[in-house]
């Protein structure tokens, strides 16, 4: 799978171009746009300098490559938006720290809802919160989440809300009539919904209990 541009244009963003070496809060030598000697060549030493158009060519390579080991770790399947967030998370913490992270647990156990909270948790360089990465996996959080959260109808399971709510309805032997079914129903539904659905049965009931009490009773009269 490939990366999206919005996900190296997130890369990028976060780590800006840097023409000439310097060491990283973590203590790491870097230079153009977050480029390291771990991530492959060009190895990073004291006093490098590099242009803009050479960072671009690095940073393609490099995505590339952090792209390709990150595919085989996924035991899930994730859509093109997840796998960009996902590749720069591990662009920014490294392969080994992505393989062991709670991140990629939660996503390989299907647990989608959790991962922007796990993202949230690798906030430190050199042993302090630092905004930039709070900032950075915010936006990672957004981007995972991005072609889960305009499914609104969709919940946990991942199935249509109509369908979750039939199937909730069938498995608490909705088959009934009057009240008792529009409660089930209700239960299924939005609380706005619940309460107009509730409000509409009750008046319904108290209309026809009202027609039945005045109605005028016949039969022959002696």
């Amino acid at each position: 799978m490939q990366m999206t541009e919005e996900g190296v244009a997130l890369i990028r963003r976060f780590e800006g171009f840097r023409a000439n070496a310097y060491r990283c809060p973590a203590g790491v030598w870097t230079i153009g746009f977050g480029h390291t000697s771990q991530a492959g060549p060009p190895a990073v030493r004291p006093g490098m300098v590099l242009g803009e158009d050479e960072a671009n060519r690095i940073l393609a390579a490099d995505v590339q490559r952090f792209a390709d080991e990150v595919g085989p770790l996924l035991a899930r399947e994730v859509s093109a938006a997840q796998f960009s967030a996902l590749v720069s998370f591990a662009y920014n913490v490294g392969i080994p720290a992505f393989r062991s992270s709670s991140v990629l647990k939660a996503v390989n156990d299907g647990r989608f809802a959790e991962v922007p909270g796990r993202l949230k948790l690798w906030v430190k360089g050199g042993g302090r919160v630092l905004p930039g990465l709070e900032r950075r996996r915010a936006a990672e959080a957004e981007m995972f989440m991005s072609d889960i959260a305009p499914q609104a109808g969709r919940g946990m399971t991942g199935a249509p809300k109509s369908v979750e709510a039939d199937r909730n309805i069938r498995h608490a032997g909705a088959v009934v009539g009057g009240t008792a079914a529009a409660v089930t129903v209700a239960h299924a539904l939005p609380v706005w919904v619940s309460v107009v659905v509730l409000v509409t049965v009750l008046l319904a009931l108290g209309a026809y209990a009202s027609w039945r009490w005045r109605r005028p009773t016949t039969g022959k009269v002696a």
